[in-house]
C-alpha cells in the first residue's frame, strides 16, 4: 500500500473510530454518560461565580471586628476541618441526611468555610449563591433549620470551639433563616 492510501486509511479510521466506540456503548451506559455530562455542566455553572438575587441579603457579610473569633475556630484551616465534621454529622443525621446525600458535598463544605471565614472577618471571598436562591425548592422548614444548627453546634463542640465564639458566629447566621426556610 502506498503512503497516500495508508494516510487516507488512517484518517478514515481516526474519524470513524469515535462512531464505532459510541455504537458499542449500551443505552444504559449512554444514559449514565449523559447524566454525568449534565451534572458536570450544572457544576460548572454553579462554580462560574455567585448568582445573587439583587434583592437578597448578603450571604457572607464581613464583620472585621470578629477576626479574633476566627482564631478561636483555628483560622481558615480550622473551618475546613470543622466542615468535614459538620458534613459527616449532616449525612449521618436522619433528618438532615436526605438534604445532603445527593449534593456536591465538597462544594458545600468549601462554600460554607468561605462563608464562615468571610463573616468572621477573615477576608475570604464567598463563591456561593445567596441563601434564598441556594435553598429554593428544597422544602426546608423551621425544624430542619434548627436541626442543622444543632448538628453544627455538635461539630463545633467536637472541635473545642469556645462557646462564646460559637454564639458570635451563630448570632450572624441566625437571621439567614428568613431566606433558608421555605416551608
Amino acid at each position: 500500500m502506498n503512503t497516500t492510501k495508508t494516510l487516507a486509511l488512517a484518517c478514515l479510521l481516526a474519524f470513524t473510530a469515535p462512531v464505532w466506540a459510541q455504537q458499542a456503548v449500551s443505552a444504559e451506559e449512554q444514559a449514565m454518560l449523559d447524566e454525568e455530562a449534565r451534572l458536570e455542566a450544572e457544576e460548572a455553572a454553579l462554580d462560574a461565580g455567585p448568582r445573587l438575587d439583587p434583592n437578597a441579603p448578603d450571604p457572607a457579610p464581613e464583620f472585621p471586628e470578629l477576626r479574633p473569633v476566627l482564631d478561636d475556630f483555628g483560622g481558615r484551616e480550622g473551618l475546613d476541618r470543622l466542615m468535614d465534621t459538620f458534613m459527616a454529622g449532616l449525612l449521618a443525621d436522619e433528618r438532615m441526611g436526605p438534604f445532603f446525600a445527593n449534593s456536591d458535598q465538597e462544594r458545600v463544605k468549601r462554600q460554607l468555610a468561605e462563608q464562615f471565614c468571610a463573616i468572621l472577618g477573615g477576608g475570604c471571598a464567598y463563591s456561593g449563591r445567596d441563601m434564598k436562591s441556594s435553598h429554593a425548592g428544597l422544602g426546608i422548614d423551621r425544624a430542619d433549620f434548627n436541626r442543622l444548627v444543632e448538628v453544627l453546634q455538635v461539630a463545633m463542640n467536637q472541635h473545642e470551639v469556645p462557646f462564646r465564639a460559637q454564639n458570635k458566629l451563630l448570632a450572624k447566621l441566625a437571621p439567614m433563616h428568613r431566606e433558608v426556610v421555605t416551608e
